[in-house]
């Protein structure tokens, strides 16, 4: 099936593709219960020696440029404890880490976790971190900008390979809180 963005001609419905995602990824698509049916979570298979972002969009469709979102982990301080979140914003975009991040979450500093950290407390691989299938006690700050667009491609948990979800869907996602201007 035809993506509903992109070039992708080979769109499939996430569910059919478990064995393509890492455990917590797999097993988020499994036991969904969003706002849409987990069929409309597409995977769709990505060259990962073309994430860069002007390549990959070259290879893959000019529209992605305002139809992609990147998730990153972020570690909030506060008083000698460590707290791990995530956000989601725009590829185009960088999240305000020191502003609306730290705010919200409520710490003394912010700053994006260390890769191993990330990888580590995912199950994911580092450049393909996704919202789906991460802890559920993590705080997942979405950029509203992301949440209102009809359908927005992410990180699948690897490297190789995309999920194209409608935004609200990610809003489902448990910790999920939606903020205006996260992304900047």
């Amino acid at each position: 099936m035809r993506a509903p963005i992109g070039s992708f001609d080979n769109a499939r419905p996430a569910p059919e593709c478990l064995d393509l995602l890492p455990p917590p990824v797999a097993d988020a698509v499994r036991a969904w219960r969003g706002p849409v049916p987990a069929g409309q979570l597409l995977y769709v298979d990505t060259d990962p020696d073309k994430a860069d972002t002007a390549v990959f969009v070259q290879t893959y469709g000019a529209d992605l440029l305002e139809t992609s979102a990147n998730c990153v982990v972020i570690a909030a301080k506060r008083g000698g404890e460590t707290r791990l979140a995530a956000c989601v914003v725009l590829a185009t975009g960088r999240a305000d880490v020191n502003g609306v991040v730290r705010r919200h979450l409520q710490a003394r500093k912010a700053s994006f976790a260390p890769h191993e950290t990330a990888v580590a407390e995912t199950g994911m691989e580092y450049g393909g971190i996704t919202p789906i299938g991460l802890p559920a006690h993590w705080p997942l700050l979405l950029d509203a900008a992301v949440a209102d667009l009809p359908h927005v491609l992410i990180g699948s948990g690897r490297r190789r390979g995309k999920l194209i979800t409608p935004g609200k869907a990610l809003t489902a996602l448990p910790g999920a809180v939606v903020l205006e201007g996260l992304g900047r």
